[in-house]
């Protein structure tokens, strides 16, 4: 009986390598992700869908132009054209909108405001600073809350084995959350 309660508890523990960057980022990046959606809030994937459509568009102008008969040039040039220029899109879309985005909500479900979450994160090149920032999707929407941020140091939630202390960091996250939602709570008594 012991030692499944052990087995249990061990499954569940999220360990990452220290010396990669990339696996420590997205380790936390999934966290928050689990911790903001556990709160209420539905991911919103049409940002996503679009890119797939985008992509797909993009797969089959490539292939057309590589597969196509070539006996006029033009085709060929005018499908690379149209594959630069979409690919062009999405890099757009990327630089634009997505930015560094993790996530992208709905509005809360009875919630007064139209406008859901952006969760942003940063955790710069051999540095251990992770930046979360929550701002509103929409932030020209009068209901609109104001920006918030942390910018801590990644130790503070990583043992020296490399297992994220779930607690601690779901304790920071949720407490921006709450920032981000007292910060919005002076403009609907208004």
């Amino acid at each position: 009986m012991e030692e499944k309660k052990t087995e249990s508890a061990t499954k569940n523990v999220k360990k990452v390598n220290l010396l990669d960057h990339n696996a420590i980022k997205h380790l936390l990046d999934e966290s928050v992700s689990d911790i903001v959606t556990s709160r209420g809030y539905k991911e919103d994937v049409r940002l996503s869908n679009v890119k797939f459509l985008l992509g797909a568009i993009i797969i089959v102008v490539a292939l057309v132009a590589q597969f196509y008969n070539k006996k006029y040039g033009i085709c060929f040039v005018l499908d690379s054209g149209k594959y630069v220029v979409l690919t062009a899109v999405m890099q757009l879309i990327l630089y634009i909108k997505e930015k560094n985005a993790i996530l992208f909500t709905y509005p809360l479900e009875g919630s007064f405001t139209s406008t859901g979450l952006v969760v942003s994160s940063k955790l710069p090149r051999f540095s251990d600073q992770y930046t979360l920032t929550i701002d509103s999707a929409d932030p020209k929407s009068i209901s609109a809350g104001k920006s918030v941020q942390f910018t801590k140091s990644v130790t503070q939630w990583l043992t020296k084995d490399g297992v994220l202390v779930e607690g601690l960091f779901w304790k920071d996250v949720d407490a921006l959350i709450k920032e981000y939602n007292e910060a919005e709570e002076p403009k609907k008594k208004r």
